[in-house]
């Protein structure tokens, strides 16, 4: 007969494969590092996508701008100095995060501005989208990347 020789329990920890068996510390604090940082850069680029989208509620705007004003200048034979006197235009964007305003910068020309407001006003790069109109020609500004051109 064979006999068997028990050894002692060890003390301390087991092996990962036993019931005890999990992640240490560090191993812990790696994963949520990683974690925080994908999320960092995650919630960036979210932000800067909605900041871009939220340009397409000052284009709005500043088209319904256009459209009001030749259809005024086709009425009146001049361009308004005032958003007031433009039918389907309002002092702020559609949703509201950019204010609206016009300038006359001669007998056949105007500038329409939209300045972002609230968490808008958070996208340096186009914090103010322009539409510069000479006798019916638009040019849009800044630059052409604002209009999402």
């Amino acid at each position: 007969m064979a006999t068997s020789t028990r050894t002692a329990p060890r003390s301390g920890r087991r092996g990962r494969s036993g019931p005890t068996g999990g992640f240490t510390l560090v191993e812990l604090l790696v994963a949520v590092a990683l974690a925080a940082l994908v999320v960092t850069l995650g919630l960036g680029s979210f932000q800067g996508q909605n900041l871009r989208v939220g340009r397409i509620d000052a284009v709005e705007a500043l088209t319904r701008v256009q459209l009001a004003q030749e259809q005024y200048r086709s009425a009146h034979g001049l361009y308004a100095a005032d958003l007031s006197a433009l039918h389907g235009t309002a002092p702020t964007s559609p949703q509201g995060r950019y204010a609206i305003a016009i300038d006359i910068t001669g007998g056949e020309a105007y500038r329409a501005t939209a300045q972002a407001l609230g968490e808008q006003a958070r996208d340096t790069t186009c914090a103010v989208l322009t539409l510069e109109v000479r006798q019916g020609f638009a040019q849009p500004g800044p630059h052409v990347g604002c209009w999402n051109r």
